[in-house]
């Protein structure tokens, strides 16, 4: 081998390096992006389980599925990790808090509507307390079905 051919090996060999430690992070990254908005109560009747009160956890910790996620009904019933990026507004976040929340309706044909419109994920006035400033109509968010 070249003594030039053996440098151009060495100037590539980190980017290589880079090039593979990335794909490995992004690789175990399974959390989409989106978008997260608030509604109070009422809650009931949803469209998952009517008026049937057991739906909702002790926590109240749970949510209304946008239409990407409401999946034709299949996403009630699902649980999902949930982490605000950030916002419009600054300090929107309570930083490094994830919760996890339980689909209970649809976010469209809820009884009460989100603050703002059109989120992936509209979370009780509670669960969104948990992770951003309740001022605030709509974050980012980050989330993952567990």
């Amino acid at each position: 081998m070249s003594s030039k051919a053996a440098a151009e090996g060495q100037l590539l060999l980190p980017w290589l390096l880079s090039l593979l430690l990335l794909a490995q992070i992004f690789h175990l990254s399974q959390a989409d992006i989106g978008t997260a908005s608030h509604y109070s109560p009422p809650y009931t009747p949803t469209a998952c389980n009517g008026n049937d009160g057991s739906q909702f956890p002790t926590s109240n910790l749970f949510a209304a599925a946008g239409e990407g996620v409401w999946d034709n009904g299949a996403a009630c019933g699902r649980q999902y990790l949930v982490r605000c990026i950030n916002g419009v507004d600054p300090g929107a976040c309570v930083p490094g808090k994830t919760i996890q929340v339980i689909i209970v309706d649809r976010a469209g044909t809820a009884v009460s509507k989100a603050k703002r419109p059109g989120a992936t994920i509209v979370l009780s006035d509670s669960a969104y307390a948990n992770i951003a400033k309740a001022t605030t109509a709509s974050i980012n968010i980050d989330y993952q079905q567990v």
